[in-house]
């Protein structure tokens, strides 16, 4: 018959160390770096599992695009012989084709006068444009606009 053998560590309990070492480690939270998730930066090796676990590895690193803001707007780009080429597919509004989400560039030639309202141009595009006598309107994105709007420092007028 066996006999159920007392844990070596059920030994401990009741002693000042607890199997700790030395009983100065046993006082405070500073044996196990702090309480909860203090000490887990990054080089908390001991702590790592525990915060894997809890996080699933969202915890660790920068993640740069909190810190910056939105990003920015993509814009496609576009030729304008492209645009010469498939101008039935754009959509366009009283003759004005809405080119928003599109950068237009310049290569290629065009013959015929187009109204084009876009996201941003080349400067030769709008050169080949303006030759063939057509016209293209800018759409200003909105941290340009807001940008304009702040004042300026060192540039202060004064009121007489």
């Amino acid at each position: 018959m066996k006999v159920k053998k007392r844990r070596k560590s059920s030994r401990y309990r009741g002693s000042q160390t607890a199997h700790r070492g030395a009983k100065e480690r046993t006082r405070g939270s500073g044996n196990r770096g702090g309480y909860g998730l203090a000490g887990t930066g990054k080089r908390a090796d001991q702590k790592k599992t525990l915060v894997i676990k809890l996080y699933g590895g969202d915890y660790f690193g920068k993640e740069k695009t909190l810190r910056r803001g939105p990003a920015p707007k993509k814009l496609k780009s576009i030729n304008l012989q492209d645009i010469e080429e498939n101008i039935s597919s754009f959509k366009q509004d009283n003759g004005v084709i809405d080119l928003s989400n599109y950068k237009i560039l310049g290569k290629g030639e065009i013959s015929s006068k187009l109204k084009i309202k876009a996201g941003a141009a080349s400067a030769s595009a709008i050169k080949k444009i303006e030759a063939a006598g057509g016209t293209l309107t800018l759409i200003k994105k909105e941290s340009e606009s807001s940008s304009s709007e702040k004042p300026q420092l060192g540039k202060l007028s004064k009121k007489e």
